[in-house]
């Protein structure tokens, strides 16, 4: 058992805690976001303290996105949000990166990335155009680089950007997952409460701030 618990490796997973989905002036505010600030600062500065390893994501768009769309049905489009250079496309203070990585949805040339990683020891945070963080093309080799046996996931919005985050972690089969509900809101509630029941059902952990706080000395 002592040789399984100093082979796991704990990250944190931030989704798109962004200005234009956390704050009730933004473009794309999910309503009661911004509730989850002080959370979210307990596990920023947490993360920071304790060297574990934060991951994540946000929103990079420009207008000519497929996301966006000036007659959003919600559901595959959505009104311009986080557009590139814009306030709201900044990461909220609670959250704001001190050393971030950003990598973008492009290719990089052989070994590219690789060299990048190697050694990097900052916030990796994966740029995106889609609300799916596995459209960046570079997921898998942050994953692999990084190396995590647990992901804590939280941000939002739980029905959407949290929920492709997820649902990608559980399609590889590989990773302990934990969902900080304290942490997390979602655009629909129900949908949010019936993806929760579901992702019990499949083996992820609800935990809250406190137990994402307390998690790293039961590894």
């Amino acid at each position: 058992m002592k040789d399984e618990r100093s082979a796991r490796k704990l990250i944190f997973w931030d989704v798109d805690t962004q200005h234009d989905f956390m704050m009730p002036d933004g473009k794309l505010y999910v309503k009661g976001a911004e509730l989850i600030l002080d959370n979210l600062k307990r596990l920023t500065l947490h993360a920071r303290e304790n060297k574990i390893q934060v991951c994540g994501s946000v929103d990079y768009h420009l207008l000519s996105d497929s996301e966006i769309s000036d007659h959003p049905d919600l559901h595959e489009t959505f009104p311009p949000h986080c557009l590139q250079g814009t306030p709201g496309q900044e990461k909220v203070p609670a959250t704001k990166p001190v050393n971030p990585l950003w990598i973008d949805s492009r290719g990089y040339e052989h070994g590219g990335l690789a060299a990048i990683l190697r050694g990097y020891n900052g916030e990796i945070i994966l740029r995106k155009q889609k609300f799916d963080v596995f459209s960046n093309p570079n997921v898998l080799a942050v994953l692999d680089y990084v190396h995590p046996t647990d992901i804590v996931v939280y941000g939002v919005a739980l029905d959407v950007c949290d929920a492709h985050a997820i649902e990608g972690f559980l399609h590889r089969g590989r990773y302990r997952l934990y969902l900080v509900l304290d942490a997390v809101r979602a655009i629909y509630e129900d949908k949010g409460k019936e993806l929760i029941e579901n992702w019990k059902t499949r083996g992820v952990q609800m935990i809250t701030t406190y137990g994402a706080i307390s998690l790293l000395r039961h590894l």
